[in-house]
């Protein structure tokens, strides 16, 4: 393990990549899967398991995940548990080298992954002080830097991270959502089973994808829709064309207020047609920002598992997993919504529901498994809400 520095040599002959911070900070490691140059937010994710679906989650675009977990990579790699068909998270830092992967439904070692996929990670490094520096400081630019020769220009990578402009302002759901539609029916991964059809779907419902995970639109399926993705770019008059019997607003990256600027005036329309609509995440923000109220830049995020939410409509706490740099402003909810779920570690608004339109949202990911289904009623809920509705 090497500490964090400001010394612009490297301390041994084998340092084969770097991680430059926009303050100056240095942290050198040995590098892994491509050999190149990357800037983005430098954040970290303090879950124990799912790698692969984190690196995956579209949600990660622009950004760096520092995994506190030191053991990253030891499961390795297989086609069934990726989110999306290539890595969103432009790199990785991890405590440990990657070692041999020992499970039975391991296709590839994660490094080989990496490679092929042009992501870059760090190994080696100090992953507990980085991410106190995160907490302290908040979620900085950064740049890793991967050469097998060991050479770096430090100053010149400094001035990259300084100049990178951040998530704040950045739309990047129009780089991760799909170009055209499509159409889903696969249900949730069970074991020998793997990955089955729906058979018997009870309802027609239409996602917006921002970024869109496929366990998502799994548990959507398992719940009983038949699902339509469209474009983040998609107007109401197109999702409309599709005859919904739901609405679903999809996680996503980015600055939700970037993004608003042309989802905002289409969910204020779906809106006015009473279809029953669910959003998650950036889907969430997009719900919130329709009808007044306000985002807001967190200091460092929340990233990981185990994060404890309440349910005020059933007075139960799930265990939940998140991510997400910007949150919802609570204080700035309208009268015509109420506030649903909130977190346990710092009381920020995690879900609303509104009053006069059937429509709700949360900021947590009921998809994904660290209760390890506490939150997939969710989805029973939204195909409840669109039974009554019809």
């Amino acid at each position: 393990m090497i500490e964090q520095t400001k010394d612009l040599i490297p301390p041994h002959k084998d340092i084969t990549a770097v991680l430059v911070l926009e303050d100056g900070s240095i942290f050198w490691g040995y590098g892994l899967g491509a050999e190149q140059d990357i800037v983005a937010e430098v954040c970290f994710n303090t879950s124990i398991t799912g790698y692969q679906e984190i690196l995956t989650d579209p949600s990660y675009a622009g950004q760096i995940i520092t995994f506190t977990f030191p053991h990253i990579g030891n499961v390795g790699i297989n086609e069934q548990d990726l989110e999306s068909t290539v890595p969103a998270a432009r790199g990785l830092i991890v405590r440990e080298a990657i070692t041999a992967p020992s499970n039975y439904r391991s296709s590839q070692h994660l490094n080989d992954w990496c490679l092929a996929q042009g992501l870059v990670g760090i190994s080696g490094i100090d992953t507990r002080r980085l991410t106190r520096y995160i907490r302290q400081n908040g979620a900085p630019n950064g740049v890793i830097s991967h050469n097998p020769n060991g050479t770096f220009d430090i100053p010149a990578l400094i001035e990259k991270a300084k100049n990178w402009p951040g998530l704040e302002g950045m739309d990047l759901a129009r780089e991760v959502t799909c170009d055209v539609g499509y159409e889903w029916d696969e249900v949730r991964w069970t074991l020998e089973e793997g990955h089955q059809k729906l058979a018997s779907p009870k309802a027609h419902v239409v996602a917006v994808d921002y970024g869109i995970k496929r366990n998502i639109l799994r548990c959507l399926a398992s719940a009983g829709a038949r699902i339509t993705v469209v474009p983040a770019t998609a107007t109401a008059e197109e999702i409309l064309a599709h005859k919904p019997d739901g609405i679903f607003l999809s996680n996503g990256p980015g600055d939700p207020a970037a993004t608003g600027e042309y989802a905002i005036p289409v969910i204020q329309d779906l809106l006015k047609t009473k279809i029953p609509l669910f959003g998650i995440c950036l889907g969430y923000q997009m719900l919130a920002l329709a009808i007044g109220a306000k985002t807001l830049k967190m200091h460092q995020g929340h990233r990981g598992a185990n994060h404890p939410v309440k349910d005020f409509n059933t007075d139960k706490v799930e265990i939940t997993a998140m991510n997400h740099g910007f949150m919802v402003d609570k204080d700035s909810l309208p009268a015509t919504a109420k506030a649903s779920h909130i977190s346990l570690f710092d009381q920020t608004l995690c879900g609303f529901e509104l009053n006069d339109t059937p429509a709700f949202a949360v900021q947590h990911h009921p998809e994904a498994s660290p209760g390890p289904q506490d939150s997939h009623y969710l989805f029973d809920r939204f195909m409840e809400m669109i039974a009554n509705h019809a």
